[in-house]
């Protein structure tokens, strides 16, 4: 049995590098994808920056309680149109970090790659690393994938 357990998510995008690479750098791009169906992100305050810190809130629908939750993203390594990394931690709206949900490290180590193909579209694998168990792997992957979802919304409309 493995120590941690990690996700692993890959899709490919109809929409060149660069333009899934804005999704991750420009505040609005993120507004629109960011969070599970039916969230909104209010606040996407960003410092993309090696060592620059960005707060990302996101606000759950009313039927599930309407409270905003707020992460952090600092940023390891920014390879522009290929690779990005930052730690992920959970935090208040004023960007202090709070307590990890079950099983969800302080700080969720995440590798973006982004492979452009010959054909304008562009596969990215995103990695999220170190959780404690399946269950907090299995909800993060299926968070993520809504995320994408909402992603794939954003750039092949």
């Amino acid at each position: 049995m493995p120590d941690t357990y990690n996700v692993v998510s890959t899709r490919t995008f109809a929409a060149p590098a660069g333009e899934v690479w804005r999704a991750w750098q420009d505040p609005e791009h993120i507004k629109r994808w960011w969070g599970p169906h039916g969230f909104t992100v209010p606040v996407a305050d960003l410092d993309f920056r090696v060592g620059g810190t960005s707060l990302v809130g996101m606000r759950a629908p009313a039927e599930y309680g309407g409270q905003d939750m707020f992460n952090t993203w600092t940023y390891r390594r920014i390879e522009p149109t290929s690779l990005l990394e930052f730690d992920l931690a959970f935090t208040d709206a004023s960007g202090t970090r709070v307590a990890s949900p079950p099983g969800v490290p302080n700080d969720v180590r995440h590798v973006i790659t982004f492979v452009p193909g010959t054909d304008g579209r562009t596969m990215l694998t995103v990695t999220e690393f170190g959780y404690a168990d399946e269950q907090a792997r299995d909800m993060s992957k299926a968070g993520l994938e809504q995320c994408l979802d909402k992603m794939t919304d954003l750039l092949e409309s």
